[in-house]
């Protein structure tokens, strides 16, 4: 039986539940559930607080878990990174009032609050930046304003709070995360067979999700003579499926191209004599 972490709440556990579902695994129906069995996949799925799952899966207790880069880096687990997912993206920022700093050299000798102690003091050491990290959790905005620290260090998606807290962001980011499959280091090389054998599995399904979320499949009928110039449009992942027609001189073709491009695409293929363009959503796949 594998077990996996899941996130039982916040930002990243709606998309995880989702993609898990679509990658057809059950999934619990109530929040309060902590703990469900799938015994048709033959996997136990554990629901914990998005921070404690680097943890856990670093124990060996679990075998694998999907959480925010961010939150693995900051644990210091013992865990690594194995595949990411494509959701609850972010980017960690410095940010304080206006004026007040322009890059990480003039935090030396100042105070940095935070919620994510253990990315922050890395970053800081890493530059070679002395300043004094002090952990809050949550609401970090208003640390500069109760004269708690002079600089934040928070996850920034769209500013929003912070410009409503009369803060604004400074230098490069400190990190950009996302959420990501996550297991022990090093857990493949000693892992049962049986268990490695899931957990690959797992991970072609999760990978199956994502490409299907990004491609769509594309069908159209198109002269011979243009089919050359057709298939520079849409070239698939291998080579399209070209099939002839029963009218002579036409063929259909069947290829996988990105769905943020398909309509451009739709619109070059009409303009070289392609019609009956058509797109379809792909549920699954195997690549």
């Amino acid at each position: 039986m594998l077990r996996i972490a899941v996130p039982n709440k916040g930002s990243l556990s709606g998309p995880a539940g989702e993609m898990l579902h679509e990658a057809g695994y059950q999934q619990r129906r109530e929040s309060k559930e902590l703990r469900i069995v799938d015994p048709v996949n033959e996997v136990e799925f554990f629901y914990l607080r998005p921070r404690d799952i680097a943890i856990y899966v670093s124990s060996g207790k679990l075998d694998i878990g999907i959480t925010g880069r961010d939150l693995l880096v900051d644990s210091g687990a013992d865990a690594e990174e194995i595949l990411p997912l494509g959701f609850a993206r972010s980017t960690f920022r410095f940010a304080t009032r206006p004026g007040t700093a322009n890059g990480l050299t003039d935090l030396t000798g100042r105070t940095v609050a935070t919620s994510y102690e253990g990315i922050v003091a890395a970053h800081l050491t890493d530059h070679g930046i002395d300043a004094s990290v002090v952990h809050l959790d949550g609401a970090v905005e208003t640390a500069i304003e109760l004269g708690v620290a002079e600089v934040i260090a928070d996850v920034v998606e769209t500013g929003t709070s912070l410009r409503n807290a009369g803060l604004e962001v400074f230098g490069e980011p400190i990190m950009k995360s996302e959420a990501v499959v996550i297991r022990r280091t090093g857990a493949s090389a000693d892992a049962d067979p049986t268990v490695e054998t899931k957990v690959q599995q797992f991970l072609r399904r999760l990978q199956g999700v994502l490409v299907a979320r990004t491609y769509v499949m594309m069908d159209y009928d198109c002269r011979v003579e243009q089919l050359e110039k057709a298939v520079a449009l849409t070239p698939g992942l291998e080579s399209p499926t070209v099939s002839p027609l029963h009218n002579e001189g036409w063929v259909a073709v069947r290829a996988m191209v990105p769905s943020k491009d398909a309509q451009r695409i739709m619109d070059d293929l009409y303009d070289i004599g392609a019609r009956a363009i058509l797109t379809t959503a792909i549920h699954a796949c195997r690549l």
